[in-house]
């Protein structure tokens, strides 16, 4: 029976774009940007912009090979591909391991948020409980798990635009005594617009490129999307100007109203402004939205993980029992596996010290960079290996090949670069060395062999 199941192709084009869009807004918005504020000031405007058209490129990488070829390891079957098994093996287990990390900040910081609500209820009980409802979620069939993540996002997405246009009317009207028309001279009245010069940009870039982190899930989708070669590259063509707008036009708005040498010192901006147009209970809104944030995030990372150790499987870069699925058609193993994971997790998080989130930040900055360099580098040599007839053929083309391909590659190197150079951030390039050395370790100790085993089975039956 277990060889009559298989994924099941139950999301449309609106679960796939908002899906990319709960998944890459969330924190790296309501927490990262103000962080990203105090090293650039005004001029994080331009890193975002520059960040959000590099993100574009590898978007468009990524599309031209799921639409080529869905798969549902994504890129890490691209990398092991056209790569060779190595970087496929390292690429897939370091974004489940991103996607790891970065849950468990949002389940941690889902018990904080509740604790506004029931400060007597101890934190651990709702961080137990979020982790068994979206566990018990993506054990449904995938049309259920698509439905929540497009309602969740709707609500998030509708929050901030909600705050986009409020702070728009202060900005040319003020508000009810509260605020004042405050205009835009905010964003060069405090040090210049380029207050800590292009040193600053260079490195708010860190932090910018990780707040975009996530929207890879769309490759992912690709092997369940009811017609993959007209949905993802509609998805790709519209989430990487969606989340662009959202990103800077609420960084926009918060520094056009204040200084923004004060956003983030004096509690939530957000909170702020809602405050300013006369809602008493701006903190209860503003838990809603981030709590949502959380939840999604969880959702969408828990199921990107679970399709990403089903595709490396299927080509012997993880044990046979992530292919194992339920009657729903969802691969049920690697779910309980991201569950069992978040378990350790949070028991860990209450034993270390606070500190520790900094160097989760740093690694899930290191871990999705990488997948973002394994996605362009996949993507040049799947076209280096095509003849001029083949690449004609491709129904979703990377634009202005190979310069601009060539380009983000470097980027994204000096993305890296970056990390290793500037002290806060330096502790990434550090734990992501020796992680990707640990990978290769185990790769030759464990994995080499099974491999070579099932790529010898797969020409056996082929012939």
């Amino acid at each position: 029976m277990q060889a009559t199941l298989h994924l099941e192709r139950g999301l449309n084009a609106r679960h796939i774009r908002f899906m990319a869009l709960g998944s890459a807004i969330g924190t790296g918005l309501f927490y990262g940007s103000a962080e990203a504020i105090k090293m650039a000031g005004p001029a994080v405007l331009l890193a975002y912009l520059v960040g959000g058209a590099a993100v574009f490129m590898v978007m468009r990488a990524l599309g031209e090979m799921a639409v080529h070829k869905p798969d549902a390891g994504s890129f890490a079957s691209y990398a092991h591909q056209y790569l060779g098994p190595l970087p496929g093996f390292i690429t897939g287990w370091t974004y489940t391991f991103e996607m790891i990390i970065v849950c468990l900040a949002d389940v941690t910081a889902f018990g904080i948020y509740m604790g506004l609500w029931y400060p007597e209820v101890p934190r651990w009980v709702w961080v137990l409980s979020i982790i068994f409802i979206i566990g018990a979620l993506n054990l449904c069939k995938v049309k259920v798990f698509g439905e929540m993540e497009f309602w969740l996002s709707i609500l998030k997405v509708a929050a901030i635009s909600a705050m986009i246009i409020a702070g728009a009317g202060i900005i040319l009207f003020g508000f009810s005594g509260h605020f004042q028309a405050t205009g835009v001279q905010n964003l060069w009245q405090h040090g210049g617009f380029m207050p800590n010069g292009f040193g600053g940009i260079i490195e708010s870039l860190a932090v910018v490129m990780f707040a975009f982190g996530g929207i890879e899930i769309i490759g992912i989708t690709s092997s369940e999307a009811k017609n993959p070669a007209k949905m993802i590259p509609q998805a790709i063509n519209s989430i990487p100007f969606r989340i662009l707008l959202f990103y800077v036009l609420t960084i926009f708005v918060l520094m056009a109203i204040y200084p923004w040498s004060s956003i983030g010192q004096e509690g939530s901006p957000f909170v702020a402004i809602f405050q300013g147009l006369g809602i008493s209970s701006a903190a209860n809104i503003l838990n809603i939205i981030v709590i949502t944030a959380a939840i999604s995030a969880i959702n969408s990372d828990i199921f990107g993980a679970g399709r990403m150790m089903y595709g490396m499987a299927e080509k012997g870069l993880a044990h046979k029992k992530f292919m194992k699925l339920s009657r729903n058609g969802v691969p049920w193993v690697t779910i309980m596996m991201m569950t069992l994971a978040l378990l350790c997790a949070v028991v860990l998080n209450y034993l270390l010290p606070k500190q520790v989130f900094v160097i989760i930040a740093s690694i899930a900055t290191f871990a999705t960079v990488w997948v973002w360099l394994m996605i362009l580098l996949s993507q040049f040599a799947m076209r280096r290996k095509m003849s001029p007839e083949e690449a004609q053929k491709l129904k979703f083309p990377v634009p202005m090949w190979p310069v601009a391909p060539i380009l983000t590659i470097v980027f994204m190197i000096f993305i890296i670069a970056v990390l290793s150079y500037f002290p806060a951030t330096r502790i990434a390039f550090y734990v992501g060395g020796v992680w990707i050395l640990l990978l290769t370790a185990a790769y030759y100790l464990w994995i080499r062999n099974n491999v070579i085993i099932v790529n010898a089975q797969s020409v056996n039956e082929k012939t």
